[in-house]
């Protein structure tokens, strides 16, 4: 990972700058050697970095080139005849340092932040039971209370978040690409949320109905890049950012209205979060897809060039509650075009889940 030779203090730090506009900057990628170079360390330290996420195709790229896994592939491959088993032993042992070296942001910040995502297997996407076993098993196997069990938004996992976050688990939600799909997760996660709520009532542990956190991962930069070359000029390069500040609007909406009294009870919202903000297209500013979408209450996962572009010369500024008449004019022009983003949403979570898919085989290969 490329990193600055010289780290200024966090006060000076302008990933930090965005921390104290009240957004959380996670890191999106994880390895051995990202956590034994103390690297990792220095981001939180120094930056405030707020948490940690990884999915197949990041664990992919890991293994085929950090060494450092070597020993531990061998090791895997003599003691377990399971592919997945075999990979899960290699890399678990990461999540559960990554979730060490944030576990004192968790308890300073009361279970807010200081969280690290661990993704079910892709193959189980369709399938609410297995997807829900999976989560149950690797909560416990992990067994962090800062960890966040990976589902994606597909109609099974809305299924399986229910049934987790009733168990208690922490659910990152992944691969939503539309407003429709994110309407569906908040809905599986308030049914979950509210059976947890009645789950620790009647069990006569009030303290714990705010132990449960969620987050859904609203996936930006792949929606411009399929929608900018079927659109003129004028309109490129603004349909992510404009689903999200009208989704940012929603969610602030569903939390002084429908979801108001699980906040009374004592319940953490689910936070949206913006994923796959690293620009595609290089005649973009390279921090587009941060700067554009720092907002109160929500979270921003970035690979480390992008973190690294937006230390260097990000800018800070609250920028997600603005403009949002230009957002509604942007996707009412793409409507008038003809253009079905439900649609499109529906065939980028697709081809998101063959990627994963295609990742996670290709993983079980390496060990």
């Amino acid at each position: 990972m490329t990193q600055s030779t010289h780290q200024a203090p966090i006060s000076q730090s302008r990933i930090a700058a965005v921390a104290q506009l009240g957004q959380q900057i996670w890191l999106d990628t994880l390895s051995r050697q990202l956590i034994e170079s103390g690297t990792l360390a220095n981001w939180i330290n120094n930056d405030a970095v707020a948490g940690l996420t990884s999915n197949p195709a990041i664990f992919h790229q890991a293994l085929s080139k950090d060494a450092a896994y070597a020993p531990a592939i061998a090791a895997a491959r003599a003691a377990e005849n399971n592919a997945e088993i075999r990979f899960e032993n290699v890399v678990l042992p990461d999540i559960q340092a990554a979730c060490d070296l944030f576990l004192p942001l968790w308890q300073q910040t009361g279970g807010e932040q200081g969280y690290v995502s661990f993704e079910v297997s892709p193959t189980l996407a369709h399938d609410a039971a297995g997807t829900t076993a999976a989560a149950i098993r690797l909560w416990q196997t992990i067994n962090r209370p800062n960890a966040m069990i990976k589902i994606p938004a597909t109609q099974a996992g809305c299924e399986a978040i229910t049934e987790v976050i009733a168990h208690g688990i922490n659910v990152n939600v992944t691969l939503i690409f539309s407003l429709e799909q994110l309407e569906a997760v908040q809905a599986a996660h308030e049914a979950g949320l509210r059976r947890w709520v009645a789950h620790c009532q009647q069990q006569g542990m009030p303290e714990r109905i705010g132990d449960v956190a969620s987050v859904a991962s609203f996936f930006v930069s792949r929606t411009d890049s399929t929608l900018d070359a079927k659109l003129p000029e004028s309109l490129q390069g603004k349909t992510a950012i404009a689903l999200c500040k009208t989704a940012y609007q929603n969610w602030q909406t569903l939390q002084t209205g429908a979801q108001a009294d699980l906040k009374s009870l004592g319940t953490k919202p689910q936070w949206l979060l913006w994923a796959s903000t690293s620009v595609k297209n290089p005649a973009y500013r390279d921090t587009l897809y941060v700067e554009e979408l720092i907002g109160a209450h929500t979270v921003n996962t970035v690979p480390d060039a992008t973190l690294v572009a937006f230390r260097d010369h990000g800018i800070a500024q609250l920028r997600l509650n603005q403009d949002i008449d230009s957002a509604q004019e942007q996707l009412a022009a793409l409507s008038a075009l003809g253009f079905d983003l439900e649609q499109i949403g529906i065939d980028l979570q697709t081809a998101g889940l063959a990627q994963f898919e295609t990742a996670y085989n290709d993983l079980l290969k390496l060990v």
